[in-house]
């Protein structure tokens, strides 16, 4: 059997009472007389309104108004009183109402309907149209509906919108007006709008996930300026050290945080900190840890303690944070006129420490507990610094840089490169652990966010 073409898709039109048109439809360069066919004008404008349907629920729109446009259309083909769409949900295995136009009105929004279940559900279940002369005489019609709403459903054609195979819902025209049934040709008709209708839902479909990725593009750009507005912008000048810091985020949202702060006149607080995750959640903690510290030092700037500050930290993340959420940090406060750093490490990697004139690092990890679990306290480590003291601090997202093959960059690389170049200034021993660290990952892509940090002291 021939078919008609609607662009570029094929309805199969089973049913076609106008032998005129039929011939018109299929091509047919026999000679056609119309005078004889008494539904010749109904059909015609059925099958330009068709036409027309087809077109405008092609067109590129946002999945409500086109959802409102199927039915809507579909309500004027078949001359119907009410109409109604059901987009099935393969997760949960039902029917949803999305959109009742005519006597059913809004109230069917909410409602949902199991596969099998009522003659949408039927539908759905077997694939295939139903034809429905006397609702209230088929036992699958379930009258709940007209009663919540005071509709009377009489008649109703129903059919499977359905695109390679897979069920995209059910949409359903109710109450032929002018007659007490649909016809052959309605059904055709409808049938091959509701293939047009699964193909225009499916695209819809994929360009709101594509205008909603290219808006959560956006706001992550903007909460990624916001984050980076939390570090500074310019480290600000310690008397007797040379500092120098890098993050490389490997997301658009990172966990890690530093910063470098002018406490008091003689004092500088420098800080590295990992949060646990990635991306959003972590970034919010971090927001928490730069509003945090703010918040201290214009309450305690005066007389600045680093065991109260990292206590105070910690209980408030303990209270403001899930259970799955910590942060692992190192701190560390300069005293410019003692020549003293003094250290408390909470959870985090090992600091390294090279003293003058050595080529082995000391660890430092005396602290305590990582922040965000319980409440506890925190030991400070003292150190007496003089000129060529190094103190490297960093993340493990350094340590932990992974290759094609799996293999981690490792401690061991890591203190090697650091080693080699001891004599550098910060900024230049930051660039070599960096390139070091790029070509053992290679083409690999970064897994976790990077954060170190060098203080030479002068």
């Amino acid at each position: 059997m021939k078919s008609l073409t609607f662009f570029g898709y094929i309805p199969r039109i089973n049913v076609i009472k106008c032998e005129s048109l039929t011939h018109l439809f299929m091509d047919s360069h026999q000679p056609t007389d119309c005078s004889s066919c008494s539904n010749y004008t109904e059909l015609l404008n059925q099958t330009i309104f068709f036409k027309n349907i087809s077109q405008e629920i092609m067109e590129k729109k946002p999945i409500e108004s086109l959802l409102k446009d199927i039915i809507d259309g579909s309500k004027r083909l078949l001359n119907a009183e009410a109409s109604s769409l059901l987009l099935y949900d393969k997760e949960s295995n039902r029917l949803y109402f999305t959109i009742a136009e005519g006597g059913v009105g809004k109230m069917l929004k909410s409602n949902y309907v199991e596969m099998g279940q009522g003659f949408a559900g039927w539908v759905a279940e077997n694939k295939e149209t139903l034809k429905v002369d006397d609702c209230y005489s088929d036992s699958r019609f379930n009258p709940s509906f007209d009663k919540k709403t005071g509709f009377k459903t009489k008649n109703m054609l129903c059919t499977p919108m359905i695109r390679k195979g897979e069920l995209i819902g059910v949409i359903q025209v109710i109450n032929k007006i002018g007659s007490d049934s649909f016809n052959d040709q309605d059904i055709s008709f409808f049938t091959a709008l509701a293939a047009q209708c699964a193909i225009a839902i499916e695209n819809s479909r994929l360009v709101q996930i594509e205008l909603e990725s290219e808006q959560f593009n956006t706001e992550l750009n903007t909460a990624r300026k916001i984050q980076q507005k939390t570090l500074p912008s310019e480290l600000p000048e310690v008397k007797n050290a040379d500092v120098e810091f890098c993050l490389i985020p490997a997301k658009h949202l990172g966990g890690d945080y530093y910063n470098l702060i002018r406490v008091n006149d003689s004092c500088c607080l420098i800080m590295i900190a990992d949060v646990s995750g990635k991306s959003v959640s972590a970034s919010l903690i971090v927001a928490s840890v730069y509003s945090f510290l703010q918040t201290y030092l214009i309450v305690n700037k005066a007389q600045f303690d680093l065991k109260d500050f990292v206590e105070s930290l910690n209980k408030f993340l303990t209270a403001s944070t899930t259970s799955d959420k910590f942060v692992t940090a190192w701190f560390g406060l300069i005293d410019e006129e003692s020549n003293k750093l003094h250290s408390i490490s909470a959870g985090h990697d090992p600091t390294y420490f090279y003293e003058s004139g050595t080529t082995s690092p000391r660890t430092i990890d005396k602290g305590g507990l990582i922040l965000g679990l319980m409440n506890g306290s925190y030991e400070v480590e003292t150190f007496e610094v003089k000129k060529g003291d190094i103190f490297v601090v960093y993340t493990d997202g350094v340590t932990e840089a992974m290759n094609n093959g799996g293999e981690e960059y490792g401690k061991e690389k890591f203190q090697s490169i650091i080693e080699s170049n001891l004599s550098k200034s910060p900024t230049q021993l930051l660039d070599a652990i960096l390139n070091d660290v790029k070509l053992h990952r290679g083409n690999a892509a970064q897994s976790d966010d990077i954060t170190m940090g060098v203080i030479k002291f002068k």
